[in-house]
C-alpha cells in the first residue's frame, strides 16, 4: 500500500500534534498535580465512593461541556491506591427523568435487589433525580431518589425501569443519599438531606424505603442548606464505639460559605441520637474549601476514608480562575476516633498511600528561629512536616510562609494570645473573582504544650493537619507565580523548631 506525500505528512503531523498535547497534559496554571482534578469541565461533590475488586471507585457531579455548573452527570474515575486515578466515561447521564445529582454506591453482597444474573455481585448506585421541568414550574417536589446498577466493576450502568424508588412528598431539597447496610438490624440504611435537617429511611431491597427517623432540627449549624450527610461508625484505641454523622452544609460554615460539620452520638439502626448538646458546632475542616465530603464504602480493614471536594459553593466555586477544568478533590483521609477532655472527637490524617509520591527528604536540624529562615526554595509540591515546642517557644506567632518573587504569599500560623491557628491567603494572588476569598481563616487551638505540623501543598492548595489531625484546615489559592519558596518565621520572641522535613513530591499526572 502506498501512500501519498499528503497522507503521510497528514499522520506526521497528527502523531506530532498527539506529542505535543501529551507533554501539556495537566500543566495548565494552577493545575493540582497530585489531587484529583477531571481533565475537562466542571466538578463539584464526590459520589458513588466505593471499593470493590481491588479497586477504589470515585464519581463526581460533573459537567462536561463547560467549566460552570450546568446538567449533572456522573463522571468516574478507579485507583488500585487511592494515589494515581485513571479516568473512565462518563458513568451516568441526565435522562428524561431529571439531573444526576449527589449519592452512593453500595455492593449487594446478597443481591437484596435482585439486579445480579451471574457470579459477580450488583454495585448499585443510589442517587438524586433533579426534574428542572418541575423546578421551573416552580414545584418544590422536585428532587426524588433513583438507583442504577453495574454487572461489571462499574464500567456500565442500567437504570431502574422503575424509578424514583423514594418520591417526593413536598419537600424543596430532598437529596443525596449516603446509603450503607446496618448489620445489627439486617437492613439498608438511606440518610437524606432534607432542607436543614436530616431524614433517614430504611429498607431491605433498596427499592422500598421507609421512613424511620429525623435529626437536626435543632442540633448543630443551621446557616445554610443541609447537604451530602454520612453515618459511619468508628473505635477509639481502647475500642470505644461511637456513631458519627458527618452533615454538610451549604452556608454559614465556621470561616463564612460552604463547610462540613459532623456530630458524635449513637444510632439504632432508624435514628440518630447526639451525644452533646444541640447548640454544640464541630467543624470536620477550618478552611474554606472542604465541601460535600464523604467516606468510600466498604474500604480494606474497615477503615473509614474520606474525601471532600476543595471549593466553596456558595462563595465562589464557579468563579475561580482556572481555564480547561473546574475544581479538584482534596487528598483521601483516614479518619479517627479521639478522646479530648471535651469528648469524642474526629481526627483525620492523608492516606499513607500518598508516600509513594515522596522524593529525596531533605531534614530541617532543630533549632531557634529568630524572624524567619528559609528552608526551602526550589520545589512547588511538596509534604511539609514542623514541630514547634510550644512551652519553650517565647514567640507571640509563628508559622511557615509560602512565597514567590512577586511578594504573593500564604501564611499558616499559631497565635499564641488568642490561642488559633490559622491561614491567612490576604495577599495569596488572584482574588478579583470574589469579595469572600483574600481571607484568613481560623481554628481554636488551645492548651497545647506542642504544635506539630503536615502541610501538603500543591500548586492551588493547602492542606494543614495538625497535632494529628486534631484539626485541619484546607484553603486554595492562585498566584500569579508558582510558589517555590518556604520559610519558617516567628513574631514577638523566639520559636523553639524540634525537627522537621520536607519531601518534595511527584506528579500523579505524568505521561
Amino acid at each position: 500500500m502506498k501512500l501519498t506525500l499528503l497522507a503521510f505528512l497528514a499522520i506526521v503531523c497528527l502523531s506530532c500534534n498527539q506529542k505535543k498535547d501529551t507533554s501539556n497534559y495537566y500543566q495548565e496554571q494552577h493545575r493540582p498535580q497530585f489531587h484529583f482534578s477531571p481533565e475537562k469541565g466542571w466538578m463539584n461533590d464526590p459520589n458513588g465512593l466505593v471499593y470493590y475488586e481491588g479497586e477504589y471507585h470515585l464519581f463526581y457531579q460533573y459537567y462536561p461541556d463547560s467549566t460552570v455548573w450546568g446538567p449533572m452527570h456522573w463522571g468516574h474515575a478507579v485507583s488500585k491506591d487511592l494515589t494515581i486515578w485513571e479516568h473512565l466515561p462518563i458513568a451516568l447521564y441526565p435522562d428524561s427523568l431529571g439531573y444526576i445529582f449527589s449519592g452512593s454506591i453500595v455492593i449487594d453482597e446478597n443481591n437484596t435487589a435482585g439486579f445480579q444474573t451471574g457470579k459477580e455481585k450488583p454495585l448499585v448506585a443510589i442517587f438524586t433525580i433533579h426534574d428542572m421541568v418541575k423546578e421551573k414550574a416552580g414545584r418544590k417536589d422536585k428532587e426524588s431518589q433513583g438507583i442504577a446498577y453495574s454487572l461489571d466493576k462499574g464500567r456500565s450502568w442500567t437504570k431502574y425501569n422503575k424509578n424514583p424508588v423514594l418520591p417526593n412528598k413536598g419537600d424543596t431539597d430532598f437529596r443525596d443519599p449516603k446509603v450503607f447496610w446496618h448489620e445489627p438490624t439486617k437492613h439498608w440504611v438511606m440518610p437524606l438531606a432534607v432542607g436543614q435537617h436530616l431524614e433517614i429511611f430504611t429498607s431491605s431491597n433498596l427499592k422500598d424505603w421507609t421512613k424511620t427517623g429525623e435529626f437536626g432540627q435543632k442540633d448543630g449549624s443551621h446557616g445554610g442548606v443541609w447537604e451530602c450527610p454520612d453515618i459511619i461508625s468508628l473505635k477509639t484505641n481502647e475500642g470505644i464505639e461511637k456513631w458519627i454523622l458527618i452533615q454538610n452544609i451549604g452556608r454559614g460554615a465556621v470561616n463564612g460559605g460552604s463547610g462540613t460539620q459532623y456530630f458524635v452520638g449513637n444510632f439504632d439502626g432508624k435514628t440518630f441520637i447526639n451525644d452533646n448538646s444541640p447548640e454544640t458546632k464541630l467543624w470536620l475542616d477550618y478552611g474554606a474549601d472542604n465541601y460535600a465530603g464523604v467516606t468510600w464504602f466498604n474500604a480494606p480493614n474497615n477503615e473509614k476514608l474520606f474525601i471532600g471536594w476543595m471549593s466553596n459553593w456558595d462563595d465562589y466555586a464557579n468563579k475561580v480562575p482556572t481555564s480547561t477544568w473546574r475544581s479538584a478533590m482534596t487528598v483521601p483521609r483516614k479518619l479517627s476516633l479521639i478522646q479530648t477532655k471535651e469528648g469524642y472527637r474526629l481526627a483525620q490524617m492523608p492516606v499513607a498511600q500518598l508516600e509513594k509520591l515522596r522524593l529525596s527528604k531533605t531534614e530541617i536540624p532543630k533549632q531557634t528561629i529568630k524572624n524567619t529562615t528559609l528552608i526551602d526554595d526550589k520545589s512547588v509540591l511538596k509534604e511539609l512536616d514542623l514541630s514547634f515546642d510550644l512551652s519553650t517557644s517565647s514567640a507571640t506567632e509563628l508559622g511557615f510562609v509560602l512565597s514567590n518573587s512577586k511578594n504573593e504569599k500564604v501564611i499558616f500560623g499559631y497565635d499564641k494570645a488568642s490561642k488559633q491557628i490559622f491561614i491567612d491567603r490576604t495577599n495569596a494572588g488572584k482574588a478579583d473573582f470574589s469579595k469572600l476569598f483574600a481571607k484568613k481563616h481560623f481554628a481554636p487551638f488551645a492548651n497545647a504544650k506542642e504544635l506539630t505540623i503536615k502541610a501538603l501543598i500543591d500548586n492551588s492548595s493547602l492542606e494543614v493537619f495538625v497535632n494529628g489531625g486534631s484539626v485541619a484546615l484546607t484553603d486554595l489559592f492562585f498566584p500569579n507565580e508558582d510558589y517555590t519558596r518556604l520559610e519558617v518565621y516567628s513574631i514577638g520572641g523566639n520559636a523553639e523548631l524540634t525537627s522537621g522535613s520536607i519531601y518534595p513530591l511527584k506528579s500523579i499526572w505524568k505521561k
